[in-house]
């Protein structure tokens, strides 16, 4: 995830179109009330295995960024590995940056009966040169993995579910980030020339870190004026206009899993009046004009070992990420599409 450095822009920017932004569908909510549960995955398991994936991810293979395309093709080749291992259906999506080849690591699953639409789960594994990127964005391709393990095991038969893809995208961070050859503008343009239906997708973005220090969170102007918490220990979903069914419908899902507070976030303009919402693979997907969020633990905002030789797997929550592993499962494996 990479940060725009316009605070003057942005801020008489916001401030002249705040009102109208509010008018036309700035919507924020805060967490929702809890909700006992029917039963529980096994969270010590998943806990393991996601320290597992940080471990390949950051500590054996290491830097994964444009600087070292071996290590690039380490990940990936780790990552389809690991969807194989699910029994799920894996390809490589390939294309050339610069003089070498990248590919996006593509699943797929289908449920034991009839699909009900179809969504799509995505997450970079690429980090910014001169870091091992545990939350940005080892975290997320953890996550992504999990739920790939999960979903399939949780699965009811006779129960309606939609189709899963899932994707780990090659290149998301500088130099790439808003050029066509990240990973996820390369699979989102393929889809839509393709005639693919996505019902909605959902991009994981920096997902491991908590603070719990008043204060410590922060958010992008105008949202600290929204009543939003001011400790870190919930995760944020953010989408468009477009999207806002979808939003409220994976908010509704989660709330299935009272222990991962949930807020989020509706944007006018496809986020273009709040530059920083904009900053990961789901807007790749807004410019294809399909639904897709952002799922976060709100990245900069929180993280002060963002893009940072810091941002090592010893400053992750792996209890709140294997939360997030278990409200993604509730969601897929247990709702059915509703046309948005």
């Amino acid at each position: 995830m990479q940060p725009y450095r316009w605070p003057k822009i942005i801020l008489s920017t916001v401030l002249g179109i705040m009102p109208l932004a509010v008018a036309c569908g700035l919507a924020a909510e805060g967490p929702l009330p809890l909700r006992e549960e029917t039963h529980r995955m096994d969270k010590h398991t998943i806990t393991h295995r996601l320290r597992d994936h940080l471990t390949m991810l950051t500590r054996t293979i290491g830097e994964r960024s444009v600087r070292r395309p071996d290590h690039m093709a380490l990940a990936a080749a780790y990552i389809q590995s690991q969807f194989e291992s699910c029994g799920l259906t894996v390809e490589r999506q390939s294309y050339r940056y610069q003089n070498d080849a990248v590919s996006n690591v593509v699943a797929r699953w289908q449920p034991p009966d009839r699909a009900t639409g179809h969504y799509v789960l995505g997450a970079h594994y690429d980090s910014v040169s001169g870091t091992v990127g545990a939350d940005d964005n080892a975290s997320a391709v953890a996550v992504l993995l999990e739920t790939a393990r999960a979903v399939p095991l949780e699965a009811n038969p006779g129960n309606e579910a939609p189709a899963i893809t899932f994707v780990a995208f090659a290149l998301e961070e500088p130099p790439v980030y808003g050029t066509r050859y990240m990973g996820s503008r390369v699979f989102a343009a393929r889809a839509r020339q393709a005639g693919l239906v996505i019902d909605g997708m959902i991009c994981l973005e920096m997902v491991g870190y908590t603070c719990h220090e008043p204060g410590c969170q922060r958010y992008p102007f105008p949202l600290q004026f929204f009543g939003y918490p001011e400790t870190g220990d919930f995760i944020g979903i953010v989408g468009n206009r477009q999207s806002s069914r979808f939003t409220r419908m994976l908010r509704t899902g989660f709330q299935r899993n009272p222990r991962l507070p949930v807020i989020t976030l509706t944007v006018p303009f496809n986020g273009w009046i709040m530059p920083a919402v904009r900053l990961s693979d789901h807007a790749s997907f807004w410019r294809e004009g399909y639904r897709a969020v952002m799922v976060t633990d709100s990245a900069y905002f929180r993280n002060p070992h963002y893009h940072l030789p810091s941002d090592t797997m010893e400053t992750l929550d792996f209890g709140f990420m294997a939360e997030l592993v278990i409200s993604l499962t509730r969601f897929f494996s247990s709702h059915a599409v509703e046309s948005p």
